[in-house]
């Protein structure tokens, strides 16, 4: 079955030149919480992040793709 990625977890960076340095270190700290650990050991594939331009800032989204088990579980623990 294919599934859809939902994003797992966003943050925004202040406007600045290479947000992709700017992204490495939160995208990091993100990995080595809980939360972080879980997507990544239940994820089907890699997780995925997009930087987002805004008007002033960037939205970093990072999504995942999960089982159908795995989507509900982490609904009913980690979604806000």
């Amino acid at each position: 079955m294919n599934r859809k990625e939902i994003e797992v977890h966003s943050f925004e960076l202040p406007d600045c030149e290479d947000p992709e340095i700017y992204a490495a270190q939160p995208l990091w700290e993100w990995q080595q919480t809980d939360h972080g650990q879980w997507v990544l050991d239940n994820a089907l594939e890699q997780p995925v992040f997009y930087i987002r331009p805004g008007q002033w800032e960037y939205r970093v989204v990072v999504t995942a793709k999960l089982s159908e088990e795995n989507e509900l579980f982490y609904k009913l623990k980690y979604a806000k």
